[in-house]
């Protein structure tokens, strides 16, 4: 049974039913597939949105809140420029859904039939954002983080025991304690890469607001028999002392694939943003040295971090952007997946421009009064621009 509507709303329903529809939007019937499909991943218990929307109970208090979120654009939230380029794991909502959620709201935000709700996702899995892992590697015991002070980062070398090569099609590294992890990166270290920590192929990560990473079947990164995984960590005390004790899950390809995912980076290291720049510009670039695809990409910047943007600049000297993110989101950082890969021809060159708002409007400035380098703390800086390519294997 839903909430009565008051009076005021039931003057306004004509306003509110969307069109086609002779009654407004029902919770069960409209609302609880978008909810689904677009929101749960992240708002579910466990996950890193401040509150589940599984059931009407959840969602009918933040009625309003999700309302101005969707029509505000900041839920769910997706920084690419719609101009540019086209991403398989695109969050944004189609306008028809946007439409739903607000009329719902604005008519009463009623519940309707139960009977009429889709069953349960079967993609989501407790615990995890991508489906049953096929194996589970973790941290051999927490890491105890205390309430303050500065730490290194934490290198910790876990055996996979494999005794043949895997594929892996999917990767989700979940800490246990995200409000104390700046960032988790996991290598796969083959036999033959020595001893070193950080050696070894990039095999996923996890940064505030990261999604899995995830590859179309035919796709896959490869961890070679007798591998080692080294887990490097990243934590940052935030006043309160607290235990992590972060693992990785993966998915096994089922079949053999036609290209191997390697991850890349254009990076710059050598810049110093001046006190009070509020839009200071950074560059870096890579040149790709034979044929492959470009399947994914994920800038990098830490709080000062204002907008990034990757381009193609191809032998020909055609330059095309990849992907714009005008208004770059520390506490959210996704990789933007591709729709299709786009083929790199060898001389290729990918570049990176990163500004900086290192000025005193930048509300998430820990000090707009010093210059700022590269650093491996979030009061530093760093200049990164990750890209997934697909090579043809074998």
């Amino acid at each position: 049974m839903g909430l009565q509507r008051p009076a005021w709303i039931a003057g306004a329903l004509a306003a509110v039913i969307l069109p086609g529809r002779a009654e407004p939007p029902a919770f069960y019937k409209d609302v609880l597939p978008i909810l689904q499909k677009r929101c749960q991943d992240c708002h579910r218990t466990g996950e890193i949105g401040p509150m589940p929307l599984a059931t009407y109970k959840d969602a009918r208090p933040w009625a309003r809140a999700i309302r101005e979120a969707v029509a505000l654009g900041r839920m769910p939230p997706w920084h690419a420029d719609p101009r540019h380029g086209k991403f398989r794991n695109d969050l944004s909502l189609p306008p028809a859904e946007s439409r739903t959620l607000i009329a719902w709201v604005d008519s009463g935000a009623a519940e309707g039939d139960a009977r009429d709700a889709p069953p349960p996702s079967r993609r989501l899995v407790d615990g995890w954002r991508i489906p049953q892992p096929d194996v589970v590697f973790e941290m051999p015991e927490s890491f105890h983080v205390p309430a303050a002070g500065e730490l290194a980062y934490q290198y910790l070398v876990v055996p996979t025991n494999f005794t043949q090569d895997r594929w892996v099609e999917m990767a989700e590294v979940r800490p246990s304690n995200r409000s104390v992890v700046h960032h988790a990166i996991v290598t796969a270290r083959a036999p033959s890469d020595g001893g070193w920590y950080g050696r070894g192929e990039y095999l996923a990560g996890y940064a505030p607001g990261s999604m899995p990473q995830t590859w179309p079947t035919g796709q896959a990164r490869l961890i070679r028999a007798g591998s080692h995984l080294v887990f490097q960590l990243h934590y940052t005390p935030n006043g309160k002392a607290g235990e992590d004790r972060t693992r990785i899950g993966l998915v096994f390809a089922r079949q053999p694939p036609h290209s191997r995912v390697l991850a890349m980076r254009a990076s710059n290291a050598w810049f110093a943003v001046p006190p009070g720049a509020d839009n200071y510009r950074v560059d870096a670039s890579a040149v790709i040295s034979s044929p492959m695809s470009l399947v994914g990409m994920r800038p990098h910047m830490h709080l000062r971090g204002k907008s990034f943007e990757f381009r193609a600049v191809y032998p020909t000297g055609e330059t095309e952007i990849l992907l714009r993110v005008p208004r770059y989101d520390f506490h959210w950082q996704p990789y933007y997946y591709l729709a299709q890969p786009l083929p790199l021809p060898t001389g290729t060159r990918i570049e990176c421009t990163a500004h900086y708002d290192n000025s005193p409007n930048n509300p998430r400035n820990p000090d707009p009064a010093v210059e700022v380098r590269w650093g491996e703390q979030s009061w530093e800086e760093m200049m990164i621009g990750w890209f997934d390519v697909a090579v043809p294997w074998p």
